[in-house]
């Protein structure tokens, strides 16, 4: 995991997999996915650039109504959708270019940038580049 002293405890971001997960009931990872949400006590963040990297992939693989249910529910939903910012977009560019033999996505290194500023230091993920990074990770294979 990145070292940083200044991680707030219990502050978890959610990316576009763990989403995509959220909202299909067909995956197999979907029941432990939404078991995980509702049983750890945690302030849940999320990027405007993942929310519409979601909706994208849902419109692409589940259809229009999934995608248009995906955006309902965020009126419903305890999770801080975070505003990306120019100083974030600038960050996820330094992160891209300084990380040559990593295929990080433009969405990814937002997400990267948003969790050091506002001192995120755990992801719900299903995308291994959160790992590879250095962030500590919630995903398919954790209790």
């Amino acid at each position: 995991m990145r070292q940083h002293r200044g991680w707030i405890p219990g502050r978890v971001l959610i990316d576009s997999s763990a989403h995509f997960i959220l909202s299909n009931a067909q995956d197999i990872n979907h029941a432990r996915a939404i078991a995980r949400v509702k049983a750890k006590r945690q302030h849940l963040y999320t990027t405007t650039f993942s929310r519409a990297e979601t909706h994208g992939l849902l419109l692409r693989r589940l259809g229009r109504w999934a995608a248009v249910q995906f955006l309902k529910d965020f009126d419903r939903n305890p999770t801080v959708v975070v505003r990306v910012s120019a100083g974030d977009e600038q960050r996820a560019r330094e992160i891209i270019f300084s990380h040559t033999d990593k295929e990080y996505s433009l969405t990814d290194a937002t997400s990267f940038a948003v969790m050091e500023r506002l001192r995120i230091g755990t992801a719900f993920t299903f995308d291994r580049h959160f790992a590879q990074y250095g962030f500590a990770v919630l995903g398919p294979d954790e209790p």
